[in-house]
């Protein structure tokens, strides 16, 4: 304890090794069983008000995530309205091409087949002018 009462600050002989937090500290005594504790004077109205600034500054930081949270459903409200009218407009225009390749009849399959057929016809004779 001797080489701990040198130190700055120390006024209960040795107890700040001791010292568990602000405000509170120990000293050894001679029954090994006992401990002292001594309670620092500190002042309460700075810890209340720099409690109480936290509080605001967290009281702050919560509307704005609720004002955040607030403007992000609406869009997503929005979203998904313009995502059902799509829906809606997709369905309608397929129902309507339905209905045209069913009242025109398959005739575009054939027209496809007989341009397919003449093309390939060409191309056979197109190589065999080429050869000779």
């Amino acid at each position: 304890m001797a080489s701990n009462s040198h130190r700055a600050g120390t006024s209960y002989g040795g107890a700040d090794p001791y010292r568990s937090r602000e405000g509170l500290s120990t000293r050894p005594v001679a029954a090994s069983d006992e401990i002292q504790l001594r309670i620092d004077p500190f002042d309460l109205d700075d810890e209340i008000t720099g409690l109480h600034r936290q509080v605001r500054r967290l009281r702050n930081v919560a509307e704005e995530i609720g004002t955040e949270v607030k403007y992000q459903k609406d869009f997503l409200e929005q979203l998904q309205m313009t995502m059902m009218k799509a829906q809606a407009g997709v369905k309608n225009n397929l129902r309507r091409l339905n209905k045209s390749i069913i009242q025109s009849g398959s005739n575009h399959i054939f027209h496809v087949i007989l341009f397919a057929l003449a093309c390939f016809f060409i191309v056979y004779l197109w190589s065999k002018m080429s050869r000779k």
